[in-house]
């Protein structure tokens, strides 16, 4: 059994959590808040194509649920599909978001912190858009 170093990173969005889905389901929304998976994002027959800073990428997210589970798998340009928990969760009147880091098998520990700030920087991006 292989488990890998993880980190749950949140930010809470003073917004309602149906808002917050509606806006974070729609892969068209990604280039302006998820800078670390896509600058652009197109649909190319049935999947979601990303450009990103790893190439282009396609991603493919968990289907629309009343649970606030926006799981998605990036598949990277070489084939590797990466799988990212990411959830939107009730608190009070407003939501947390949360997405799950996990440590590539390969990676080191500073790569995992670079991803680990990349992640915080567009989940406080993600915040400033919904709650101006």
């Amino acid at each position: 059994m292989t488990t890998h170093t993880s980190r749950h990173l949140a930010e809470t969005i003073h917004r309602s959590p149906a808002d917050v889905y509606a806006y974070v389901s729609d892969p068209r929304t990604l280039p302006e808040w998820a800078s670390g998976l896509s600058t652009t994002i197109s649909r190319v027959d049935d999947q979601w194509v990303a450009e990103s800073d790893l190439g282009r990428v396609t991603v493919e997210f968990a289907p629309d649920n009343p649970y606030g589970v926006l799981d998605h798998v990036v598949t990277l340009p070489d084939g590797t599909a990466v799988t990212n928990p990411l959830r939107v969760v009730p608190n009070g009147d407003g939501s947390d978001v949360v997405f799950s880091l996990f440590q590539a098998s390969d990676g080191d520990l500073d790569s995992f912190e670079v991803d680990a700030a990349t992640v915080v920087g567009d989940l406080a991006r993600l915040k400033v858009l919904l709650e101006s």
